[in-house]
């Protein structure tokens, strides 16, 4: 529907979303021939999204010797049944080969000693600020502050998306060939570090155009940071002492994340970093300044002062789910319509586990280099629209009855009252999921049926509805694995169950049908 004072662009790859994984797509579809390519993205391509904020470990292995075979077993370890070699050869392979090209453009990587560049770390800052230098020399079409808020469809698959152009006010329409979305995956405005943009819009999207959502019940990763900080980086914690309120110590454990998060349940925690001897407090500081600032600003020295601690929700940015998609393409089975990044599922690389960090970062460049090369040569072999393309945005759009005053600020909190508490996110049971969902899913009928706005007002109303959706689809999910793998936890059923060694497709958003499926090796990603 073309509105007045709509921009109106064409293309033949849209991308929606500009960190890593939209980068490295934009970049591919211009390589692999796409003549126009547009990328939307919410902030300011460059400085927007998780990856931008921080620094972040790549799993970057050399192919010689065993090392790439070390890794991988690892990984298979810690997917805990889920994870596929297939899926880790390729992306440890395309991550080797994008990451050479970084350097052969002329990335800065740091020197080591012997005068070798260390390229298993990228600067978040310097790696976004110069994939946006790259993606604008290529000729792609960025448009910032523009986030998008449905796809466009048509009788042969997706045409392109609406959105709306902050800044300035106005709609925008971008019709095109094929879509990739790569807008992140969803921390329900948890506060961290980066992760303010990440609401679930992309999943949203794509499950009103019929894709399916697979991974969703590992959504709750939660991070550890100072109660004043949003900064969620665990590894100096490594080097903590944890204790509550009166002093007494919280002894750590295996998973200390979780005797932490328990802790939490019973009152105030706090934690001083004076396990780390000098040289390892020089490390930290060189290696993550981002995690001392804070007490750097309140005059706190972590190393010998007691500070409050907290969990903030990471969601599926770090935790494993998202569109799913069918092979190393990042098909999602609807025609024209690709998925990369923290957007797309991540089960056949990390499994039941977080993909945080290094897998992530590499699983961003791989899945972005293979969506946006499979959706350029999508864009050239796909006829010409024969029907105008419709827009297949409901909820915070167009509601189902005659629209009323609803608050979208009242149904971010009622999302986030249901997703963010770690006694009922974290640590599952039927009853708690079950009571979750009746509140959620009064919620989603009200932005189903009433929730309607325009201009800047729709971003807020549809990121209202996908977190909505989000948290409704990861407590589907949950209820139907009855066990306990990876970052899913059940406390009515604490053990793991073999026969359940499967993936989960959701779909749906009113009515939501959950069904196990498994990876086949050699036709799945």
């Amino acid at each position: 529907m073309i509105r007045h004072h709509e921009l109106q662009l064409t293309a033949d790859v849209l991308v929606i979303g500009g960190g890593p994984a939209g980068a490295w797509a934009a970049l591919t579809a211009r390589a692999r021939g796409a003549e126009r390519v547009v990328l939307v993205d919410k902030g300011y391509c460059g400085t927007s999204g998780a990856t931008a904020s921080a620094n972040t470990g790549v799993w970057y292995v050399a192919p010689e010797g065993d090392a790439r075979e070390h890794a991988i077993q690892k990984r298979l370890q810690l997917s805990e049944g889920l994870g596929r070699r297939e899926t880790m050869e390729h992306v440890l392979e395309t991550t080797w080969q994008q990451i050479a090209q970084l350097a052969a453009w002329g990335f800065p990587f740091p020197e080591q000693d012997d005068g070798v560049q260390f390229r298993a770390n990228l600067r978040g800052p310097d790696y976004m600020a110069f994939m946006r230098k790259l993606i604008k020399r290529a000729g792609v079409t960025v448009l910032d502050h523009s986030p998008a808020l449905e796809l466009l469809v048509s009788e042969t698959g997706v045409a392109g998306a609406r959105g709306h152009r902050l800044q300035s006010d106005e709609a925008y329409s971008v019709s095109a060939r094929a879509v990739v979305v790569a807008s992140g995956g969803v921390a329900y405005l948890s506060k961290t570090l980066g992760c303010d943009v990440n609401t679930g819009d992309g999943l949203l999207m794509a499950a009103e155009a019929g894709a399916e959502l697979s991974g969703m019940e590992f959504s709750s990763q939660y991070g550890i940071c100072p109660a004043y900080s949003s900064v969620t980086k665990g590894l100096p914690y490594f080097w903590a002492t944890f204790s509550d309120a009166s002093g007494r110590v919280i002894h750590k454990g295996g998973l200390w994340q979780l005797t932490v998060a328990e802790a939490l349940l019973e009152g105030p925690v706090f934690a001083v970093l004076d396990r780390a001897p000098p040289h390892v407090q020089r490390w930290l500081r060189t290696g993550q300044p981002n995690c001392f600032l804070p007490h750097d600003r309140i005059g706190i020295d972590p190393f010998r002062e007691r500070f409050p601690v907290t969990l903030r929700s990471e969601g599926t940015v770090r935790g494993t789910g998202g569109i799913r998609i069918y092979d190393r393409s990042g098909s999602t089975g609807v025609p024209g319509l690709y998925a990369a990044g923290d957007a797309a599922s991540r089960e056949t690389l990390v499994g039941a586990a977080t993909g945080g960090g290094a897998p992530n970062a590499a699983w961003a460049i791989s899945s972005g280099t293979s969506s946006g090369g499979a959706a350029a040569d999508f864009a050239r072999q796909s006829l010409p629209q024969t029907r105008a393309a419709s827009a297949a945005g409901a909820a915070g759009l167009r509601p189902r009855r005659t629209a009323a005053h609803v608050d979208a600020e009242t149904l971010i909190q009622r999302a986030q009252g249901e997703a963010l508490p770690i006694d009922k996110n974290l640590f599952r049971s039927a009853d708690r999921m079950r009571a979750s969902l009746v509140q959620l899913d009064a919620a989603w009928e009200v932005a189903r049926d009433r929730l309607a706005a325009r201009g800047r007002a729709a971003v807020r109303a549809r990121e209202a509805a996908a977190l909505l959706a989000c948290a409704r689809l990861g407590y589907r999910s949950a209820l139907a694995r009855v066990e306990t793998r990876g970052l899913h936890r059940r406390l009515d059923a604490p053990g793991l169950d073999p026969t359940q060694a499967h993936s989960l497709a959701v779909v749906g958003l009113d009515e939501i049908e959950v069904r196990p499926y498994r990876y086949i090796e050699g036709s799945q990603a």
